[in-house]
């Protein structure tokens, strides 16, 4: 995978897209920090689809009705 900036990004998207296509992977910085704000991935039509419902029947979950969680605490930031 490899990190460049947005005006890499913009001035050579041509030629980054047909490696993309060749399967290459690419990080998208920003600023001088070099914050990583994207990824750009090849598409796969055929990727596998995550199966929900593994546990349907077999297990059970009760919420008091009090409970709450923000969504820093949901997505563990």
């Amino acid at each position: 995978m490899k990190v460049i900036t947005v005006g890499e990004f913009k001035s050579n998207l041509a030629q980054i897209i047909e490696k993309i296509l060749k399967g290459e992977e690419y990080v998208v910085s920003y600023g001088r920090k070099k914050k990583k704000i994207f990824k750009v991935v090849p598409y796969h039509e055929d990727e596998p689809k995550r199966r929900l419902g593994i546990l349907k029947g077999k297990a059970t979950v009760e919420f008091s009705r009090d409970w709450k969680m923000t969504t820093e605490e949901f997505l563990g930031s």
